[in-house]
C-alpha cells in the first residue's frame, strides 16, 4: 500500500480501514478540493477536522469517488465506427459461424447511457436482416445505486440530448419531464454489480464465461494509478473473443497504446489486441 502524502487521503484510509491508493493522485486531489469547496472548509486542516468529527461527510466522501458520468453517443466518431464498420463485421463473422450471438461488455456502465446506446445500435442493424440477430449485453458496475438506476432507465430532457428525435420516439417513452427506455431495448441487457479488481472472477458471473465481442470500458482507466489500469486492461483482455475489440475514451488513447493494443481505425480509440 503507498502511503499518501495528503493527510486527508490518509484519513479516510485510517478511519474507514479501506486503500485509496488504486487511484489517480490527480483524481483523489481534485476529488479533496471539491468536498473543501461544498463543504466551505478553508484549509486542509479545517476539513480535516470536520473530517473527524463527521461520519456522514466520509461517506459521501467515498461516495463522491465513484466514477459515474457519461452520455447516449458519447464519443461520435466512436459509436459512428462502431456502427458503420464494428457491429456489421461482427454481425457477419456470426453469420458465417456456428454462434450466433454477438456478446458485448459495458465494464463501467454508470446509469445505462452507454449500454442503452449500444442496444440502440444493434436493433437498428437487425432491422436490415431476415433473420433476428441475437446479442447480449453485460452491463456493469461496483456502484449498487448506478446499476439501479440503470435498470430504471428513466433520464431527464437534460440526459439525451444527444439523442436524434427519431431514436428519442422509437426508443423511448415521454412521461412528465422524463425520458423511459422501452422494454423492448432493455430485454437483451443484463445488468449487474461487479468489481473489476476482484480477482476472483475474470468477468461478470453472470456472463458465465467471457468470450466477448466487444468490451466497452470508456472513460474509466485514467482515474487509476498505472498499476491498476493495468489491471483493468489485463482483465478485459483476457475476456475478449478471438478478434474482439475494445473501446476506450479519448483521453485514455494513449495508454491503450502504449499497452501494446492495436487501434483499427485512427482515432476510433476502438482497439485489438
Amino acid at each position: 500500500m503507498k502511503q499518501s502524502n495528503n493527510p486527508i487521503i490518509r484519513l479516510i484510509e485510517q478511519t474507514q480501514g479501506i486503500d485509496l491508493s488504486k487511484y489517480e493522485d490527480v483524481f483523489l486531489n481534485k476529488t479533496v478540493q471539491k468536498r473543501m469547496n461544498d463543504t466551505f472548509c478553508g484549509s486542509e486542516n479545517a476539513y480535516c477536522t470536520f473530517l473527524e468529527q463527521s461520519q456522514s461527510e466520509r461517506e459521501i466522501f467515498l461516495h463522491s469517488l465513484e466514477i459515474s458520468y457519461t452520455e447516449f453517443f458519447r464519443n461520435s466518431l466512436t459509436f459512428s465506427v462502431l456502427e458503420k464498420i464494428i457491429l456489421p463485421s461482427i454481425l457477419m463473422k456470426k453469420l458465417n459461424s456456428n454462434k450466433n450471438e454477438i456478446r458485448i461488455w459495458c465494464a463501467a456502465c454508470a446509469a445505462g447511457q452507454e449500454t442503452y446506446s449500444l442496444a440502440i445500435l444493434i436493433k437498428e442493424l437487425s432491422n436490415g436482416y431476415m433473420e433476428k440477430i441475437n446479442f447480449r449485453i453485460f452491463a456493469t458496475d461496483q456502484s449498487e445505486s448506478q446499476i439501479h438506476e440503470a435498470q430504471q432507465g428513466i433520464y431527464p430532457e437534460s440526459a439525451v440530448g444527444n439523442l436524434s428525435l427519431k431514436r428519442l420516439n422509437k426508443w423511448f417513452t415521454k412521461q412528465g419531464n422524463n425520458y423511459h427506455v422501452n422494454h423492448e431495448l432493455k430485454e437483451d441487457i443484463e445488468f449487474s454489480v461487479f468489481d473489476l479488481f476482484n480477482d476472483k472472477y475474470s468477468c461478470p458471473p453472470a456472463s458465465i464465461f467471457g468470450d466477448f465481442d466487444l468490451i466497452v470500458c470508456a472513460n474509466l482507466l485514467f482515474y487509476y494509478n498505472p498499476d491498476y489500469q493495468q489491471k483493468i486492461i489485463k482483465k478485459t483482455n483476457g475476456s475478449l473473443s478471438k478478434n474482439g475489440f475494445l473501446v476506450a475514451g479519448e483521453a485514455e488513447r494513449n495508454i491503450l497504446l502504449h499497452s501494446g493494443l492495436i487501434e483499427v481505425y485512427p482515432q476510433s480509440v476502438i482497439f485489438q489486441l
